[in-house]
């Protein structure tokens, strides 16, 4: 990547750690929280329609019926559901929950103008970022239309749209607090919390554990300066599949998710046969000496979900923040990148896939020139 703002890092997950899926009744896809306005249907500019009729038109493809909200007499929707039916009547795509929870997304996006990348983000993509536990309040999610741990999937950045990368599903609890927050106003409001802990104090049914989740959740989609990136504790593993616009924090996560698999330790000591000079690997073997007794408590977890808490749990402590920041400083954003290159290559990074995305690719369809919303001078294009 030739700039750090023009690319990311994408770590998937290899079914290693925290894949727990959602309970198998959700059946119903995600219904999630309305933070933005709904268009007016009165005022639907032709980009809107051509979108909502080919949104229509899907749903009858598919053998689904949209939202009932969204089946007024005018309707784009309704009308390209009409002509769908009278196209494909019985003659329909088979379709399971994944593509039910795509259409409603796209639903939603659509009634609130929100630009939609419907190329990469698809029934299988949602698929895979599918969790059973909130990242955020770590409360197992459910089904229940209304439920504080109802599933839902939404943004993590607020100012660009519904597009790959750019999404995470968190409880309804969670998404509601999180709102419009992004990584400044979220960490804001961790320390304000924090600082009236003694109390009990929450803020939006949140705590200062909650929150600090949220505002790190959102630093990862958050081009941040490298010095700043380095100094943040790894509190939350960042979800399968999310962007990571930071390569130190794309770093953090790949070494702290090793201690989950056997075999760590030759790894780690082959990665630090990578680094660049003989005072960086010493502090590299101080960082991993500090991370290495969460070896233990990992060792008798058995569920993944525990395991992924545990790993997260250890970043806070004082010492390992301490050890890696330093570590971490030795390094510049285009050498962590690189490390994480070569250690791909060597098949190193067990339990996580690596794909580095360099621009334009990086926030494709992400529409942040439109602050994430529908591009009205052009209709839908298949």
């Amino acid at each position: 990547m030739a700039q750090i703002s023009a690319a990311a890092v994408v770590l998937d997950d290899d079914g290693k750690v925290g894949s727990a899926r959602v309970p198998a009744q959700l059946e119903l896809g995600i219904e999630p929280i309305a933070l933005d306005a709904p268009l007016d249907p009165t005022a639907q500019v032709p980009a809107t329609q051509s979108i909502g009729f080919a949104l229509g038109w899907d749903f009858a493809h598919h053998g689904l019926t949209p939202p009932a909200l969204q089946l007024y007499a005018s309707s784009p929707i309704r009308q390209g559901f009409q002509a769908g039916s009278a196209t494909f009547g019985r003659r329909t795509l088979r379709a399971n929950r994944y593509t039910q929870q795509w259409l409603l997304l796209r639903s939603h996006a659509w009634s609130r103008g929100r630009s939609f990348e419907d190329v990469q983000l698809t029934p299988n993509y949602l698929q895979q970022i599918e969790v059973g536990f909130c990242p955020i309040t770590r409360q197992p999610l459910d089904a229940h239309l209304g439920s504080r741990a109802q599933a839902q999937i939404d943004r993590v950045r607020n100012d660009a749209g519904y597009a790959a990368g750019n999404l995470a599903m968190m409880s309804s609890a969670a998404n509601l607090a999180k709102a419009g927050h992004d990584w400044l106003t979220a960490s804001e409001l961790a320390r304000s919390v924090e600082m009236t802990q003694a109390n009990q104090h929450r803020c939006a049914g949140l705590g200062t554990a909650e929150w600090q989740r949220v505002a790190l959740l959102c630093s990862y989609v958050t081009e941040l300066p490298h010095e700043q990136a380095a100094a943040l504790p790894l509190l939350v593993l960042p979800p399968n599949r999310l962007r990571m616009f930071n390569p130190i924090q794309a770093l953090q996560a790949m070494l702290t998710r090793q201690l989950a698999t056997p075999g760590w330790s030759a790894r780690l000591a082959r990665i630090e046969a990578l680094l660049p000079s003989e005072a960086c690997k010493a502090d590299f073997n101080r960082f991993v000496l500090a991370l290495a007794p969460r070896v233990l408590a990992v060792a008798n977890l058995h569920r993944e979900q525990e395991i992924r808490w545990a790993l997260e749990d250890a970043w806070q402590q004082p010492l390992l923040q301490k050890r890696w920041t330093r570590f971490a400083l030795h390094l510049s954003a285009a050498q962590a990148e690189a490390l994480l290159q070569r250690a791909a290559a060597k098949r190193l990074v067990n339990a996580v896939h690596v794909q580095q995305l360099s621009q334009p690719n990086a926030t494709e369809g992400w529409a942040l020139e439109r602050g994430g919303f529908c591009d009205l001078s052009a209709g839908l294009r298949h």
